[in-house]
């Protein structure tokens, strides 16, 4: 699988679940989306795994 897939991750500011769109034909990246909630930068941390499902991990900007 090597398409767009669908996570919800929860914002490290406000807490608030939300859904986001990770691109798996890119095994490991790490970008900044703002939260749609709170509108502060988080910090994306995605792994593709070998089953084809990523794996994100997020955090506070420094």
């Amino acid at each position: 699988m090597n398409g767009l897939e669908a996570k919800n991750i929860q914002c490290p500011y406000c807490w608030e679940v939300i859904e986001i769109t990770v691109d798996c034909s890119v095994t490991s990246q790490e970008y900044v989306e703002d939260c749609e909630v709170c509108c502060r930068p988080i910090v994306m941390k995605v792994e593709v795994l070998a089953t084809g499902l990523p794996e994100v991990l997020v955090e506070r900007e420094s």
